[in-house]
């Protein structure tokens, strides 16, 4: 099944406990927003980031994987994520 996640929904997620160590504004351009199609092949549920990464088809058919960063699993289970919400296969569309 398609499953549609946010990557700014996740960095919200994680805003107050990054705030004390991230930029956002440091490591992204905000006026430049991405959209990521593509399966999961990995998921990493840990402190003090979840990650997950998708494998994209890029525009010229080249396949490539990129690492999406959430919030904590406290901060997301808090917000109604469980660990098993997303799996390995499940095709998200990444909005960031």
């Amino acid at each position: 099944s398609k499953t549609r996640f946010s990557l700014a929904t996740a960095l919200l997620l994680a805003a107050v406990p990054v705030s004390a160590h991230h930029s956002f504004s440091a490591e992204f351009d905000g006026a430049k927003p991405v959209r990521l199609t593509g399966k999961i092949t990995k998921i990493e549920w840990t402190n003090p980031h979840s990650y997950f990464y998708l494998e994209v088809k890029g525009r010229n058919g080249v396949v490539s994987t990129w690492a999406c960063e959430g919030g904590g699993p406290g901060a997301l289970s808090r917000r109604g994520w469980k660990k098993g919400d997303v799996k390995i296969g499940d095709t998200l569309v990444v909005d960031g």
